[in-house]
């Protein structure tokens, strides 16, 4: 059975996602080859079919892994003891942090996921809806309250953000002018002048 980590003490499942997520992001997902990213991850083609069974799931486990923690804060921020603006607040603006921090990971799925067989491309789609299904939850929320304007319908004001969200990878650079923090807190801002009544 393949070691489940290398000389260093570094897990060999995440040695293979950080080859793949590097040689995806500068040269493509269509242009690496399976060789390559064993190659990178100094392990066997053994040891990655051993952890995923295919490059295509290597593929899924990018953006997987990126979702999952944004689901995970997501639900941190809405099951908070906290005013629903403050909630909402937080969690806009954690959503822009955590893609920025994978920016790679974004870019590389929304440059790839055509490439998904059928039935990873429908779980994608089926997490990422219950992720804005929770998100669009707390607006709705708030205007249950009171607290946000209903003139907007809810899914707009989702799709809005997250559209934001999305092209952070053609625009934003490390060495820009504004930090991750900074763009998110422009942007919580934003979605929430959107909703003030």
């Amino acid at each position: 059975m393949p070691r489940t980590t290398d000389g260093d003490g570094a897990p060999v499942p995440q040695r293979l996602l950080a080859a793949a997520t590097r040689l995806f992001a500068e040269q493509g997902y269509d242009r690496t080859s399976v060789q390559e990213i064993v190659e990178a991850a100094g392990v066997t083609k053994g040891a990655l079919y051993h952890y995923f069974g295919s490059k295509d799931d290597l593929l899924h486990e990018v953006y997987a892994r990126v979702l999952r923690l944004q689901q995970e804060r997501l639900d941190h921020f809405a099951d908070a003891d906290e005013p629903i603006e403050k909630r909402l607040r937080g969690a806009a603006a954690d959503v822009v942090v955590t893609t920025i921090e994978n920016l790679d990971d974004a870019s590389i799925f929304f440059r790839s996921m055509h490439h998904l067989g059928p039935e990873k491309k429908q779980q994608v789609r089926a997490e990422r809806r219950r992720y804005h299904e929770r998100f669009r939850a707390l607006i709705e929320e708030g205007r249950r309250e009171g607290v946000f304007s209903t003139a907007t319908p809810a899914d707009l004001v989702v799709d809005y953000h997250f559209g934001s969200v999305h092209h952070l990878s053609t625009w934003y650079r490390p060495d820009g002018p504004l930090s991750p923090q900074e763009v998110a807190d422009h942007l919580a801002d934003l979605l929430l002048r959107a909703l003030r009544p």
